[in-house]
């Protein structure tokens, strides 16, 4: 069968638009929060804590609406990375969900003939760029480990929300228009989001009745239709033979994923990152994805600087300089740990850091690529480390999608979840509703610099590094707040600079996320939202020696954060994105 968008006018006879929570950036109130980018999606995870769901259940709740209302970020054909904080035990767990190449991939999976990278569009609209999902193993896995409702019982409100539809936003239009020169090449993907040619209209009702149908499959027969069963045969065969128009003048390349590779994936509960600041235990994702490493250095670099009582200018030069030097040694030792020797504790060591620091200086600006350092023999304390070869920082794609949730019982779950690009590879399986990632494509295609080793190039089996940027902070035994961000590389950098406008600066969690962003990832200019780059602190920066491009938004954050007597704060984005969803099960107790 064939998915069938239904889009009408809210106001068109005999159809009406469904009935959509109005959207809030802060909500506070008992009983557990939810903060997502959508409506529609806060709203699912509540409705499971309402009924006595807990955060994990909620959170896959959450993801599964997302996966119908933010398609072109998010769903079963992606993957991801989960973050949860067990109040009974006073301890946080990681899901390591991230796709998987196939096993028959090498360092040359993105070489043309020519032994040349393939342009990047090419790559990413193609079969060469889908990994192995790994989200439906993450939604079962984390519930049968820390849940407390089955899978079934979770992915109702998506279902349903598929079924009945969502009303059609300026986001959800503005990201169709701009995917819709390559959706229109694929027929499924074609008939879903583009209906007789057309863009939905804002303010309509989309409908995806075959996505309801693949979720009611995988309450039926659990995420094994997925890896083992007849979901998994139709994604093998839409990789390796992508179903393109034959009147397209694309070059669609097949992939070679394989029903192997489906029955071949697991997810990974690893240890978290880990690292104190200002008395507070910062955990995150370790590798495959760089998020934790990276805002954990960053954060190790900047805590002997009381940032509190710096100028506006000399507080974003010094987090500037820092998430400058903290990418430098991302890009040199962070991969696959499975394919890769990271040495996750010397990056997130203090010694480290001190031995990286040293480089800031107030008055002056570290030219990039800046070489990285070596954590594997950090210096010795007092000196700096610059014994690396610098290398640019590999290019990323800059969506995906963040929730977080907290329980009535103190759970907390911060998970970061994509198909990579908006729009992910571009390509839907035929009768299923949904979009396959691009997230191979996170992979290096060569080596920035032939003379430095690359951590991230395409393997057999292997994770490509990711950015992604799950955080929970707790004091002692007891959860502060979490927090994480869509956006890329963009992530890391969105996360630290938010962490540190509510830690150091004192902004209320709501304001720290709206405040405009800067993004250094060890390139020559740092990406300036609007606020900074019409703002004083522009020309001042500049002064010092800083360069800056125009970013017109850089991620979209959210969080939760934990109040006295048993009270939640939920926080989202005020603008991007057209603003996030910030929901509580209860405002009065």
């Amino acid at each position: 069968m064939v998915a069938v968008l239904g889009v009408a006018p809210a106001d068109a006879a005999g159809v009406s638009a469904p009935s959509v929570p109005a959207k809030t950036p802060v909500a506070v109130g008992y009983g557990g929060a939810v903060s997502s980018v959508d409506a529609d999606a806060s709203a699912a995870g509540i409705d499971v804590l309402r009924h006595g769901g807990n955060a994990v259940d909620a959170a896959v709740a959450t993801a599964a609406a997302l996966g119908v209302t933010e398609p072109y970020s998010a769903g079963v054909g992606g993957g991801g990375y989960f973050v949860y904080y067990n109040a009974k035990h006073h301890k946080v767990y990681t899901l390591d969900g991230r796709e998987t190449a196939p096993r028959s991939a090498d360092q040359n999976l993105f070489l043309g003939k020519d032994g040349k990278p393939l342009p990047f569009a090419d790559a990413v609209t193609s079969g060469l760029s889908v990994g192995t999902p790994g989200t439906p193993a993450t939604w079962g896995d984390a519930l049968h480990t820390w849940g407390s409702r089955s899978l079934a019982q979770v992915l109702k409100p998506a279902e349903r929300l598929a079924r009945d539809g969502f009303t059609v936003d300026s986001t959800f239009r503005q990201q169709t228009a701009d995917n819709q020169d390559r959706f229109k090449d694929f027929p499924a993907t074609a008939k879903l989001f583009l209906p007789g040619g057309q863009l939905p209209v804002e303010g309509s009702t989309f409908t995806n009745p075959d996505l309801a149908r693949t979720y009611a499959l995988l309450a039926k027969k659990g995420v094994g239709a997925v890896y083992k069963g007849e979901l998994g045969r139709d994604i093998v065969s839409t990789v390796r033979k992508p179903p393109v128009d034959p009147k397209a003048q694309r070059t669609v390349r097949a992939g070679d994923l394989t029903a192997q590779d489906l029955r071949g994936y697991a997810t990974k509960r690893q240890a978290p990152t880990r690292t104190s600041y200002r008395g507070l235990d910062v955990y995150g994702m370790a590798p495959s994805s760089s998020g934790g490493t990276t805002v954990a250095q960053a954060l190790n670099m900047l805590e002997k600087t009381d940032l509190s009582k710096l100028s506006e200018r000399d507080y974003l030069h010094r987090y500037i300089e820092a998430s400058r030097i903290a990418f430098a040694d991302r890009g040199r030792w962070v991969g696959d740990p499975a394919a890769e020797d990271v040495p996750t504790k010397g990056l997130t060591s203090q010694r480290f850091a001190d031995s990286r620091a040293c480089l800031i200086k107030g008055d002056a600006v570290l030219k990039s690529p800046v070489a990285p350092g070596d954590p594997t023999h950090p210096s010795k304390p007092g000196s700096c480390d610059t014994r690396g070869h610098a290398a640019p920082t590999t290019y990323e794609g800059e969506n995906t999608t963040h929730l977080t949730v907290a329980d009535k019982w103190g759970n907390v779950v911060a998970y970061t979840l994509t198909i990579e690009q908006t729009g992910g590879s571009g390509i839907t399986v035929p009768g299923r509703g949904f979009l396959l990632n691009n997230e191979l494509t996170d992979f290096s295609f060569a080596p920035a610099d032939p003379a430095v080793h690359d951590p991230n190039l395409p393997g057999p089996g292997k994770r490509p590094r990711s950015s992604m940027s799950p955080t929970i902070v707790l004091d002692g035994r007891q959860p502060v707040l979490a927090l994480g961000s869509p956006g890329g590389a963009t992530i890391i950098t969105t996360v630290l600079q938010t962490l540190l406008n509510h830690l150091e600066r004192g902004m209320p969690l709501v304001d720290a996320i709206a405040a405009p962003r800067a993004s250094q990832r060890n390139a020559a200019q740092t990406e300036l939202e609007p606020g900074l780059w019409n703002g004083p602190q522009r020309a001042r920066l500049e002064a010092l020696g800083h360069s800056f491009k125009q970013n017109p938004e850089i991620g979209a954050a959210t969080g939760v954060q934990r109040l006295s007597g048993g009270r939640w704060l939920a926080a989202a984005e005020k603008a991007r994105r057209g603003g996030g969803s910030a929901m509580v099960v209860s405002p009065a107790g």
